[in-house]
């Protein structure tokens, strides 16, 4: 019987084994030899399994794409992503959890549940020497690029999130939230009358406001704002104005890729979120394709570099998106990807053309309805909202409606409770084989890494004056 058992134990592992080399044959996985120099890690924020089927689905069958998401061949797991206080998590406590390796409370950045610093992978690596980089289509101080560089008890604190993130000798920061940055004597949000551009600036900081000036970024460090709250979605971004998520990825690997040290990057399409806490598909959409963008310059970089891991997963789930749903009662078998293409513009910006007092009709046409083919009761709703300049009502009918056509469904404004996809490619990414809690993530990356979390935190306490 022992025998029995040990042979059987013995070809278990031999089978393991064996799926852990056909799996990476199939992927293009480079062999597991040693452990990375580099890490990548990408966050979709907001983007559950139903996300990336919609994605994969409209670039093959509407944009006649074959071949799938940059990030297909990577699956190798899923996340849990509860907060301690909460089985639906919030952005706050997800990245905490990536970011640093322990699991706290809706709304906290970067601290335990007693509110105590907890350190972040982030800080570990400048720590240690490498270079470091944050890259988010959201506001710097948004949740999630907070949670990598900041310690505050309540994420909506980004003054002092702002404050924080120019100390930190990050290299590269690209994305939104200007205002965060000057006082409201510069057209900022700061009640403090501080300066943060000119502190990064005395601090060696390249500052870069223009994609003009993205485009003249040679070194780090640079701080690069390009606009005053949230970048634009995809479907508005004009390129002569702002870089994409693609091209601040690739421009932030150009600017790290030489430390000798190796480097950290946490890149997050943080817009993805934001169109499902709207409810709004197209927008959702294109900033997912956006974002398998920038995962395709991560993984080219990977592969032809050798030593990076490149990591990708969401922090939640957003608007509890369904493919196929009820119509009058009845369960309907399809959907249709298709109605999506003619949408131009997100929520956001018809909301802006309504309020400016563009004409009803062309409002319309812009969000991708063509009057004539409407229902009479559907066209005098929003024809009505329209005229009135009333936004909210318009977009409440004019979500229903495109949902409805092409036969999806929305649960919710909020977030949800569903594991989400979990995504590596390069050394270690055998580590992430199968379900995980999200703070396990962050745990294996530091870990990868060699970076030491507990003994910094307890650094950082200490300083702080936390018991």
């Amino acid at each position: 019987m022992r025998f029995s058992r040990a042979l059987t134990a013995f070809f278990c592992l031999v089978l393991s084994v064996f799926l852990s080399v056909v799996v990476g044959a199939c992927s293009g996985q480079p062999e597991e030899t040693s452990r990375p120099k580099n890490v990548i890690l990408l966050i979709a924020d907001g983007c559950g399994p139903a996300s990336f089927t919609l994605a994969r689905t409209y670039r093959r069958d509407v944009l006649g794409q074959a071949g799938g998401l940059a990030v297909d061949p990577h699956l190798v797991g899923t996340v849990q992503t509860h907060a301690t206080d909460s089985r639906v998590t919030d952005s706050a406590a997800g990245a905490t959890a990536y970011a640093c390796g322990v699991k706290t409370y809706n709304g906290a950045i970067a601290v335990d549940t007693l509110r105590r610093p907890v350190a972040t992978v982030l800080e570990a690596a400048e720590a240690r020497g490498m270079a470091t980089g944050l890259v988010a289509t959201s506001t710097l101080t948004h949740a999630t690029p907070a949670a990598f560089s900041a310690h505050v008890p309540n994420r909506g604190m980004a003054a002092e999130i702002a404050a924080q993130q120019i100390t930190k000798g990050i290299e590269v920061l690209f994305g939104g939230g200007r205002a965060d940055f000057l006082p409201e004597s510069a057209g900022g949000r700061r009640t403090d009358g501080r300066n943060l551009l000119e502190e990064a600036r005395a601090a060696g900081y390249h500052v870069a406001l223009t994609r003009a000036a993205f485009d003249s970024v040679t070194a780090p460090p640079v701080l690069g704002l390009f606009a005053g709250s949230h970048l634009d979605y995809e479907l508005d971004r004009d390129p002569a104005e702002q870089p994409s998520l693609a091209e601040m990825t690739r421009k932030a690997l150009d600017l790290l890729r030489n430390d000798p040290d190796g480097f950290f990057l946490m890149v997050e399409g943080s817009r993805i979120d934001h169109a499902g806490h709207a409810n709004d598909a197209a927008a959702h959409l294109h900033d997912i394709l956006a974002f398998d963008e920038a995962v395709a310059v991560a993984l080219d970089f990977a592969r032809q570099e050798g030593e990076t891991l490149v990591v990708v997963t969401s922090d939640h789930e957003t608007g509890g998106l369904t493919l196929g749903r009820n119509l009058d009662g009845r369960g309907v078998y399809a959907w249709y990807p298709g109605v999506l293409a003619p949408v131009r513009h997100s929520n956001d910006a018809l909301a802006r053309m309504l309020r400016e007092g563009a004409d009803p009709e062309t409002v319309l046409r812009e969000a991708g309805l063509d009057p004539a083919t409407l229902d009479p009761a559907d066209r005098r709703a929003l024809l009505e909202a329209a005229e009135d300049g009333d936004a909210r009502t318009f977009l409440s009918h004019y979500n229903d409606l495109i949902a409805r056509r092409a036969v999806i469904a929305w649960t919710t404004g909020g977030h949800t409770g569903v594991d989400v996809n979990l995504y590596a490619f390069g050394p270690g990414h055998t580590r992430f084989f199968g379900n995980h809690d999200n703070a396990a993530v962050g745990r294996q990356i530091a870990g990868l890494l060699g970076l030491d979390l507990p003994a910094l935190t307890e650094k950082l306490q200490a300083q702080s004056g936390a018991e």
